[in-house]
């Protein structure tokens, strides 16, 4: 039976991170916050598991490399206990694939470790609001990588080959196809990755990781 909370009043947590010194600081920084409670805390998702079903806490603050189940499979459990439990990724990763994966399974918010302590106690109060948080530059990035994901082939092909600054000409006669349909490409390329001109869609390319230094 979970326990019952202390003070109903506070934002009860619940902090899962095998870095003990990261989750220390973690557990200092918010207790200091007169809205939050940190009920418990976790090294790894098994521990998490059950400590979230003994306090259910408001809001679950879960890194995503442990050690045994990872947080990825740390929230999936949880969702599967109580799909309204609320869990904030906090984490060092900033890669689209697991950004993707961790909404994708149910997370209220996706966080970078370097946040300012300001700035999480505010997701956290977002998450408990019933919103959800996700900073600029991850909404970014998964924009972009979206993006890159909508050229085909043979566009990354011919990317590739106008970054090494071969005209359309050039290119038609490398791929075997015509001028026309080689500027054709270009054409879209530039359209999908909302370059203006040849220079801004190399540049555009290296900025979303579809070509590289």
């Amino acid at each position: 039976m979970p326990a019952p909370p202390t003070n109903p009043s506070l934002i009860r947590l619940l902090l899962v991170d095998d870095h003990p010194v990261m989750r220390a600081g973690m557990a200092n920084v918010l207790g200091m916050d007169p809205d939050f409670e940190v009920v418990a805390q976790a090294d790894d998702g098994e521990t998490a598991i059950g400590l979230w079903n003994e306090h259910r806490p408001d809001v679950t603050l879960l890194d995503i490399s442990m050690a045994g189940i990872d947080g990825i499979e740390t929230l999936r459990r949880l969702k599967e206990i109580d799909p309204a439990a609320r869990v904030l990724i906090l984490t060092s990763s900033d890669a689209n694939e697991n950004v993707r994966t961790a909404l994708k399974n149910g997370a209220s918010g996706y966080v970078i470790k370097n946040v300012r302590a300001a700035e999480l106690a505010g997701a956290i109060r977002v998450i408990h609001g019933g919103g959800q948080v996700l900073s600029e530059d991850l909404r970014r990035k998964l924009t972009e990588d979206e993006g890159s994901r909508h050229l085909s082939p043979r566009e990354m092909e011919v990317l590739g080959l106008v970054r090494q600054g071969f005209t359309n000409n050039e290119i038609g006669r490398l791929l075997g196809i015509s001028e026309r349909t080689a500027r054709a490409h270009i054409g879209t390329i530039l359209e999908k990755l909302g370059a203006s001109d040849r220079a801004a869609a190399v540049a555009r390319g290296f900025e979303m990781g579809v070509l590289r230094p």
